[in-house]
């Protein structure tokens, strides 16, 4: 998404009328800075290295968080690994609870169901990264009297994959109205390198390596796409189904989980309120 974002605002300005951010902290995946550059370079854009984990340990980010996962992982260590997974839904109609992987240096790594006080604590924590993120990029924004772009596709915009005041905030959304099937055929179309395009999408929030669909969506991203529209444009659940090859049932959780994380996105998206007289 960012590769396509950076892209298109390259072709429809000018490369040196865009600037790049490398938003590193030490959770960041060796991966994703290598690749970064990777498109930066394939783009010409001028860059700058932001080192974001003095910022975030001043604020407590890590040891807040750290201090959460101890709730249900007393043992916990500041040199271990982790990340929040949560069960499929199409397993069951069962509530779906997050629950935290936690792996030592040395050891495998284990499963434990969170608390809802561990969970709201962990996320809340680790949204200080997002948040960082953005004030860094209207730092630059504002030095250069520059736009922010934002990187959210549809089916994110839609079903809420963003923070608020964090990844959600942004000047301009140029991909908001594309599933992510079709910012993968723009990123051909624009010639982004094959090694981007060929990487599952990930968050690159949590140290371990994570997939969206284990933290948040129900299917991969091209199934989530036809589900998204499928619920959008009234498609019945049987059609859908026969269409992707899964069973009826798991299309209509699928269905109810849509119309659950929309409801929810509804706070996301909404602006401030004011009170007048």
């Amino acid at each position: 998404d960012s590769t396509v974002v950076a892209a298109l605002a390259a072709r429809a300005f000018g490369k040196d009328a865009v600037l790049g951010l490398f938003l590193n902290e030490r959770d960041s995946s060796a991966d994703t800075v290598r690749l970064g550059r990777v498109v930066a370079e394939h783009l010409a854009i001028p860059t700058v290295d932001e080192d974001l984990s003095p910022m975030l340990a001043a604020a407590g980010c890590y040891t807040r968080r750290d201090d959460a996962i101890r709730m249900v992982v007393p043992e916990y260590g500041d040199d271990w690994k982790c990340k929040l997974v949560l069960p499929s839904v199409l397993e069951s109609d069962r509530y779906r609870l997050y629950s935290i992987v936690v792996q030592p240096p040395e050891g495998e790594p284990s499963t434990v169901r969170l608390t809802p006080a561990a969970y709201l604590q962990i996320v809340a924590a680790t949204n200080f990264k997002q948040r960082t993120r953005k004030m860094l990029e209207y730092f630059h924004a504002d030095r250069l009297v520059y736009a922010v772009t934002g990187t959210p596709n549809l089916l994110e915009y839609d079903q809420g994959f963003f923070v608020k005041n964090g990844d959600g905030a942004a000047d301009v959304k140029p991909i908001a109205h594309l599933y992510k099937t079709q910012v993968y055929e723009l990123a051909a179309a624009l010639g982004v390198p094959d090694e981007i395009r060929s990487r599952p999408p990930t968050t690159d929030t949590y140290s371990l390596p994570q997939s969206q669909e284990e933290f948040y969506f129900s299917l991969p991203y091209d199934r989530m796409d036809a589900c998204l529209y499928a619920r959008h444009h009234a498609v019945p659940a049987d059609a859908c189904a026969a269409a992707l090859g899964i069973p009826t049932e798991q299309i209509e959780r699928v269905y109810r989980d849509v119309d659950a994380k929309r409801a929810g996105a509804k706070y996301l998206h909404a602006g401030p309120l004011t009170i007048g007289s």
